[in-house]
């Protein structure tokens, strides 16, 4: 059987590989797009049920295609994400090949480009572009034996809290899953415990601008390389209910109890760092570090937006910051589930080529491997739910 060729070959159909599809399309570069299952599978299957977009349907978008029936502040829904994504494939007949997935690609010696192997055969290309995406293999850490008597998942496994056995439930992880699942718990009834470690805390909107707005005209979306230390920095935000501010005094104030990072376990007991009023208050900082960035710009180039002092005003802060725990006994207070949302871990195992350190991760300037004609595209993990085509086509950073 003859080995089907191509120029440029895509391995991924969520936002990224779609966004580099029609940039390809739209240079005449003739390419294939593999999708190991459905297009825009994460969006249907790996997201809780309640989940919307964080940022508003202005801005999550591609070029040329409007979210129909949603307002342009609105926060669409994961399956309307998913079918928007589907439709904007369609819209300029993107190559894509549901259920071929990559086992392998190789250099071909002496003559350049890859020889890929899937599941469904071997394919010839001068160039790859990587967009499997960010969040690939859910992350626990071994802190909780299986034996501790309490069940444990992912966030990635989350649908509802009906999903759940009865019970308090805690939450390890404070950026944009964790945070918003605590809260969908919290309002569902359950009493929920949540880990706060090392975050930023962007306001949801200010003076009539949603953040994202705030990061383009400051030029924070473009900022080359992150500073050292802040590659994984945890986000959290929220477009749910409407869009509000993520605020950890707020979320204590209507029931959660908050603690510091988890460290350890022993006996039942689940332990944590002293350092939850340091993650809140450095949370703080990065937030009115961004309303201090809005209010300079808007002085200095005569914005006519309005002012808003009381988004500085803060709430109460609650007994679990003043007198943090430094442990919870898990029986004692009823923990019958453990929602570990801890981020993920990529995985380029497939790439047979150099250009990755010792740990996997890639050696890249802006998405360009140094390897020869790799490319490495996904989506910046700030903007998780953001398909806006001239955001979510950046290269990996």
């Amino acid at each position: 059987m003859p080995v089907e060729k191509t120029d440029t070959l895509v391995v991924g159909g969520g936002q990224a590989g779609i966004a580099a599809s029609e940039h390809l399309s739209r240079a005449g570069v003739p390419h294939l797009v593999l999708e190991k299952n459905r297009t825009a599978e994460a969006w249907r299957t790996a997201r809780w049920d309640a989940l919307v977009a964080n940022g508003p349907a202005w801005h999550d978008r591609f070029p040329g295609l409007e979210f129909e029936g949603c307002a342009p502040d609105e926060f669409v829904t994961k399956d309307r994400f998913a079918q928007y994504l589907v439709d904007y494939a369609a819209k300029f007949r993107a190559p894509i090949r549901e259920g071929v997935e990559v086992v392998s690609a190789t250099r071909l010696p002496g003559q350049g480009g890859f020889l890929v192997k899937t599941n469904k055969g071997e394919i010839q290309t001068r160039r790859i572009v990587a967009a499997t995406g960010a969040f690939q293999h859910p992350v626990i850490p071994p802190i909780v034996p299986e034996s501790g008597g309490v069940h444990q998942m992912h966030s990635f496994y989350y649908k509802n809290p009906a999903q759940l056995a009865e019970g308090a439930v805690m939450v390890v992880g404070a950026g944009s899953s964790g945070a918003q699942i605590a809260d969908e718990l919290n309002r569902a009834g359950r009493k929920v415990f949540l880990s706060v470690g090392p975050h930023d805390r962007p306001p949801r909107r200010y003076r009539g601008r949603d953040f994202v707005w705030w990061l383009g005209v400051l030029g924070l979306w473009d900022i080359s390389a992150p500073k050292p230390g802040t590659e994984h920095v945890t986000i959290a935000v929220s477009g749910a209910y409407g869009g509000r501010t993520m605020d950890f005094r707020r979320l204590a104030g209507e029931g959660v109890t908050l603690t510091g990072l988890t460290k350890a376990y022993a006996d039942g007991v689940l332990s944590f760092s002293d350092d939850l009023a340091a993650n809140v208050a450095a949370g703080d900082a990065n937030y009115y570090g961004l309303l201090d960035l809005a209010d300079a710009y808007a002085t200095r180039t005569g914005l006519d937006l309005p002012p808003e002092p009381e988004a500085r005003e803060k709430f109460a802060d609650p007994v679990s910051l003043t007198n943090p725990l430094a442990g919870i006994n898990l029986a004692n207070e009823g923990v019958t589930t453990i929602i570990w949302a801890t981020g993920f871990r990529q995985d380029f195992n497939w790439l047979k080529v150099d250009g990755f350190t010792e740990r996997g991760a890639p050696i890249h300037t802006r998405g360009v491997s140094i390897e020869p004609d790799l490319w490495l595209c996904c989506t910046n993990p700030m903007r998780d739910s953001s398909c806006e085509s001239s955001m979510v086509a950046v290269w990996y950073e």
